[in-house]
């Protein structure tokens, strides 16, 4: 299938059409989850707690990151790529720009970059040199030890409106996407309406551009622990994995996924 650009989303946004996008790590998964139609392929640093066993996503070095991309390239049959820039090494902006190259050489489409405004010159510096960057913001689990856990973000108008003003700048610094995981639905609307690149959301309501999850959850494979709130097990009823992921790209697009029960309220 023709393979799905920047361009593309861009115009998805626009359309209105809703973009699905699902973690992978792997050749297999890559080759089932681009032919069923997922539209965005994140190789996330979620890979040190999925396949590594850890419990952060802090110990994935960008030699993990560059292997993991590397396989999913190879894999991939038309879905547009994304590679997270693991903890530590982007800080600054020309470490940003030598990781960045790494996972571009590697098969990337685009780089992750978890963090707010301050991160507006790295943003500069990857966009001036060819470097497509999606921008992570409300919950960043690189930051975990500084929120004090896996906390719901952008609570209480002070909060939202500092997520709404860091998307505006980073949109002005160059950034092509927005991803913003675990904020309140009414927060996850008005980002994607206060800028002009797609928003895709994690635990952010059903009004954002897209929608991401990670494989193994949506596929009912959480090792143990509580599910996170935002999480629906596409599995059920289905006989396939291929079946699964056609569902979810399905649910996705009609806007049926994410249901109420899967949002965050404005306050606790």
């Amino acid at each position: 299938m023709p393979g799905i650009t920047l361009t593309h989303l861009q115009k998805m946004k626009v359309s209105g059409e809703k973009i699905a996008m699902l973690t992978c790590y792997d050749a297999t998964f890559a080759h089932e989850a681009s032919h069923a139609g997922v539209d965005m392929l994140l190789i996330g640093d979620t890979l040190g707690m999925i396949l590594q066993g850890h419990d952060s996503t802090l110990p994935v070095t960008l030699e993990d990151m560059v292997y993991h991309t590397a396989s999913v390239k190879r894999g991939n049959a038309g879905s547009f790529i994304i590679a997270d820039l693991s903890f530590m090494t982007y800080s600054n902006p020309e470490q940003a720009l030598y990781s960045s190259g790494q996972l571009m050489q590697a098969g990337a489409q685009m780089v992750k970059l978890e963090g707010g405004e301050w991160l507006c010159d790295s943003v500069r510096q990857l966009t001036r040199n060819g470097v497509p960057v999606c921008a992570h913001i409300g919950l960043t689990p690189q930051s975990v030890n500084m929120f004090g856990g896996f906390k719901v973000q952008g609570r209480g108008q002070q909060q939202a409106q500092a997520l709404i003003d860091a998307a505006i700048k980073l949109e002005a610094a160059g950034a092509a996407m927005i991803l913003v995981e675990a904020v309140p639905s009414s927060v996850g609307k008005a980002l994607s309406e206060s800028v002009t690149v797609p928003v895709i959301g994690i635990g952010a309501g059903v009004d954002t551009d897209g929608q991401v999850l990670v494989l193994h959850d949506m596929l009912g494979l959480s090792q143990g622990g509580k599910v996170p709130k935002f999480v629906r097990n596409f599995m059920v009823g289905q006989e396939s994995i291929q079946a699964a992921l056609k569902s979810y790209v399905a649910a996705v697009k009609e806007g049926s996924f994410p249901a109420s029960e899967h949002a965050y309220a404005e306050q606790v």
